[in-house]
């Protein structure tokens, strides 16, 4: 029932975003940017940002939130200012397409250029795909597992479920639309720093935002360590709303407190590389320290609000309902195939 729910909702708020985006790229093309657009624009973001509560289950409510009230509200705020990626003169599918996701025009930005690849290949997606349902069916014994333990299988489940989601968006964009996804990220395991893991590994289109909307104008009147800070202070105001899209629950301030700490060791950790003197760890010690400082200020701070309201119970039962649906799809399809061979045999 919830299934069918969200599938109308699904329906309601895709027509929903594309009239809204409709209207941005006429109002774009007809007012000239800076105050005049963002007051046109201002019903739209406001709208953004209630649209994924028409969905009950969690996982379309969080990917909405994301895709709608975080990467959208940016690129609608650049549009205003008369900053791409969005121009009035983009076709209306892919205007609609760029605004309401992280999507990019094929061969454009920077990742053409430097040869990355913007999503997985098939191999690759079935890999993660097959870890994914592992890690999900080891849920099961989640009452006798070690705090920690779950916690780390919470961490690569967040990574593997993005991105797997963000594959098949990049094949559907690709296949409609002759678009591109952003790469998402870049082997996040190999960050040998905070600042090689969040600016250029791990969730790379908030950065993408984030970076001219935010540390930019920032760091032209303050200075880089001010505009280091602010990026990362505005990355967990938003993960708070973030949050309030999977709890339903007021937000706590966790998050604002778990980016503001990685903000501050970021600053500190370009502070003491300039310092080309001074001793840093090689590489093979560097990517471990990362990933454990990461991993335990995540347990400290980052999970705490979705796991004290139960909201990872429920997560885990929307997984384990997937599973089983492809499971028994599965089955029901090798058993019509093996029920035509015979009848032809």
């Amino acid at each position: 029932r919830m299934a069918g729910g969200d599938l109308r909702s699904l329906a309601a708020v895709s027509a929903a975003v594309t009239a809204a985006m409709c209207y941005v790229r006429f109002a774009a093309g007809r007012l000239r940017p800076g105050l005049p657009r963002l007051a046109a624009f201002l019903p739209v973001l406001a709208a953004l940002l209630f649209l994924p509560f028409a969905f009950r289950a969690i996982h379309p409510r969080a990917i909405s939130g994301f895709f709608l009230a975080w990467l959208a509200e940016f690129k609608l705020l650049r549009l205003a200012a008369g900053q791409g990626p969005l121009h009035p003169s983009l076709p209306l599918p892919a205007f609609v397409a760029v605004a309401s996701g992280p999507v990019r025009l094929r061969g454009d930005g920077p990742d053409k250029a430097q040869g990355t690849s913007s999503g997985l290949d098939l191999a690759s997606s079935a890999v993660m795909a097959a870890l994914l349902a592992v890690i999900v069916s080891l849920y099961r014994y989640q009452e006798v597992m070690n705090q920690y333990v779950l916690l780390t299988l919470y961490a690569f489940h967040v990574y593997l479920a993005l991105e797997l989601v963000l594959a098949s968006a990049a094949a559907a964009a690709r296949a409609l639309l002759g678009m591109d996804l952003e790469p998402q990220f870049d082997r996040p395991y190999l960050s040998a720093s905070l600042r090689d893991f969040w600016g250029r590994r791990w969730n790379l289109s908030v950065p993408a935002v984030l970076r001219p909307c935010v540390y930019r104008p920032v760091r032209a009147r303050l200075g880089q360590p001010a505009g280091v800070l602010a990026t990362f202070l505005v990355s967990g105001l938003v993960h708070e709303l973030m949050f309030y899209y999977i709890t339903l629950r007021p937000p706590t301030g966790e998050a604002t407190a778990f980016f503001a700490l990685h903000g501050a060791c970021a600053v500190a950790e370009a502070w003491w590389a300039r310092h080309e003197a001074w001793w840093r760890p090689p590489r093979l010690v560097a990517t471990p320290l990362t990933l454990a400082f990461v991993l335990v200020t995540a347990f400290w701070l980052f999970f705490p609000p979705i796991t004290r309201p139960g909201a990872d119970k429920l997560v885990i039962a929307e997984c384990e309902a997937a599973v089983a649906f492809v499971r028994d799809a599965g089955a029901w399809a090798a058993g019509s195939v093996r029920s035509v061979w015979t009848g032809r045999s």
